[in-house]
């Protein structure tokens, strides 16, 4: 049997980088082809109702916006009891769901064998539905690093081969740069 991975991006589109947890996951599912063994879930604000998405997997890397007091765009990896205890520090805008939803799969006995939290310093949690622009520029990084913690889990993620541009579409946002629109060079003005 294949071994069950799921990348769950944590946040709230609509508060700026906030939502980067969700935001990599669609950057991720635009930019590259996963085995059958990856699921990649916008876990938004669900909070202990992705408690069904984690049954049955063997690792889960959760991504979110990470406040560990550093500059913005500072990326931080943690792992298992790196991430922090319910009645510890609170540094993920979601820890406490987060906290809750493992302690909750440790009690009914489906903890995941391996959990990973990829988070990333924000700089501005508004209403808005732009990434700043520190965010802007550190998103491919943050993306890599995904890319480097699944490789270390074994799994390979080769990017897909499509052409993105649609030539119905006036606009396009580009997914490894979330909230920067592009005019399509396609369209005849």
């Amino acid at each position: 049997m294949k071994k069950q991975v799921a990348l769950i991006g944590l946040g709230n589109i609509l508060l700026g980088d906030e939502g980067v947890g969700v935001r990599a996951i669609q950057a991720l599912r635009d930019e590259f082809d996963f085995s059958d063994e990856v699921s990649l879930l916008d876990g938004g604000t669900l909070g202990l109702d992705l408690l069904p998405f984690l049954e049955g997997k063997d690792k889960v890397l959760f991504l979110d916006a990470l406040d560990v007091k550093k500059k913005p765009g500072i990326i931080t990896i943690l792992a298992e009891d790196e991430i922090p205890s319910f009645f510890g520090q609170a540094l993920s805008f979601h820890q406490v769901g987060l906290a809750d939803l493992l302690m909750a799969c440790q009690l009914m006995g489906i903890k995941p064998a391996r959990v990973s939290l990829i988070g990333i310093q924000p700089e501005k949690i508004e209403t808005g539905l732009l990434l700043s622009q520190t965010i802007q520029e550190n998103f491919e990084e943050y993306i890599q690093a995904i890319l480097d913690k699944l490789g270390e889990w074994g799994i390979q993620s080769p990017k897909k081969r499509i052409e993105k541009n649609n030539k119905n579409c006036d606009f396009r946002v580009s997914t490894l740069n979330p909230g920067l629109e592009t005019r399509n060079p396609n369209l005849i003005p």
